[in-house]
């Protein structure tokens, strides 16, 4: 991924920061709106993922919806170029200062996870003389085989309604004359790569649906959420997510009733793999049974590894070495948990070399603190 002229760059840089591959990232975006395009789906970008503005400002161009889950998400949305009837607001814990912002700016739906955020967006609503459309995210309890902290459509999880709460959701609804019930949501978790979990997503969804049927109620929204995984210990081999399997699932398995419109929320796959952190060695330190390559950046910088135990391919792009060792890749940050990757085989590593976080840009910038008043990462974006 890195050729000379590139490394040779980021030789003159600060270190560390982040560098976007845009070329990577508008064929990954012309692959999502081509096959898009092709089954008629509807795809809102995950802003959580990585919130950058250029970045927004070109998946927006590629006629992307938003999905949001803040308030000032909503506001970024809307300022890189984001259409408000192409914006979903979804999140648990909706304030009712958000929940405002996004009826004043005429948001296409509400996803809405409680009988309680209900009630709200009801009483907010009369009071702003609006309509708010929502959709009501439902737990299909539907395993994700994926990190019990990505894990998201359980029954024993914090998001969305279960089916035994819908019966009440309805009978709230018929007296809340602010709202209109246009849809249903689901999102099971993230970084998912066993795609037999969205075939089964579609069965359950399906069984919902006709549930709604008997109930005499018409939606016209299905949002099946996103969570499709990318291909982290070989970022080069795979650097567009299968897309292609993963739309085709959905097409195939799902029933999808006249007039109905199907949407998806995709981050992860469609900004990690563009991303990358960059960051320089410090110090090599030896232990008595392993060595330390000490970076410049730390947890503060990319948190995926101290928060979820996640990999990351680890590479020395400027060490001309023939011989390898293996290192403890970790930060300056003072944590125990401040590393990048165990046991990591490298060539010879020394100070001032320059070290690559491979696919870091879903959930790498977007996270960063100033915890221990580190200076946050800058990003330099390259079409190269």
């Amino acid at each position: 991924m890195f050729d000379n002229q590139l490394i040779e760059k980021f030789k003159t840089l600060e270190t560390p920061f982040y560098y976007y591959d845009l070329a990577l990232l508008h064929r990954t975006l012309a692959k999502v709106k081509e096959l898009a395009e092709k089954y008629r789906f509807h795809v809102h970008y995950a802003l959580k993922a990585n919130s950058n503005d250029k970045i927004l400002k070109i998946i927006s161009s590629y006629g992307l919806g938003a999905d949001c889950v803040s308030g000032n998400e909503v506001l970024k949305a809307l300022a890189t170029g984001f259409q408000a009837d192409h914006v979903v607001f979804a999140g648990v814990g909706k304030s009712d200062k958000e929940i405002l912002t996004a009826l004043e700016k005429d948001i296409f739906c509400f996803n809405c996870e409680s009988l309680q955020e209900i009630q709200v967006i009801n009483e907010l609503a009369e009071k702003s003389n609006k309509i708010a459309s929502i959709a009501i995210r439902i737990n299909p309890n539907v395993e994700a085989n994926t990190h019990q902290y990505i894990t998201t459509g359980k029954e024993e999880n914090k998001f969305g309604v279960n089916m035994a709460e819908l019966n009440e959701i309805l009978e709230v609804l018929k007296n809340s004359t602010f709202i209109k019930l246009v849809g249903i949501h689901f999102h099971i978790g993230s970084q998912i790569q066993d795609l037999e979990n969205f075939k089964n997503l579609c069965f359950r969804v399906n069984e919902i649906q006709e549930w709604f049927t008997a109930q005499n109620i018409r939606l016209t929204e299905i949002n099946v959420g996103g969570g499709l995984g990318i291909n982290y210990h070989q970022p080069d081999l795979e650097n567009i997510a299968d897309f292609d399997s993963y739309f085709s699932i959905f097409n195939q398995y799902l029933k999808v009733k006249p007039s109905q419109r199907i949407h998806f929320e995709l981050g992860r796959s469609i900004v990690a793999q563009c991303g990358s952190l960059i960051s320089k060695v410090l110090y090599v330190k030896k232990g008595t049974n392993k060595q330390f390559a000490i970076l410049d950046a730390g947890m503060n910088v990319l948190i995926r590894p101290a928060l979820y135990q996640a990999y990351h391919k680890i590479e020395n792009i400027t060490s001309t070495s023939s011989e390898r060792a293996t290192y403890d890749v970790v930060g300056p940050i003072c944590e125990s948990a401040d590393f990048f990757g165990k046991e990591v085989s490298l060539p010879i590593t020394q100070r001032g070399d320059l070290i690559a976080i491979r696919s870091a840009g879903a959930y790498g910038e977007v996270m960063m603190s100033d915890y221990n008043l580190k200076e946050q990462a800058k990003s330099v974006l390259l079409a190269m």
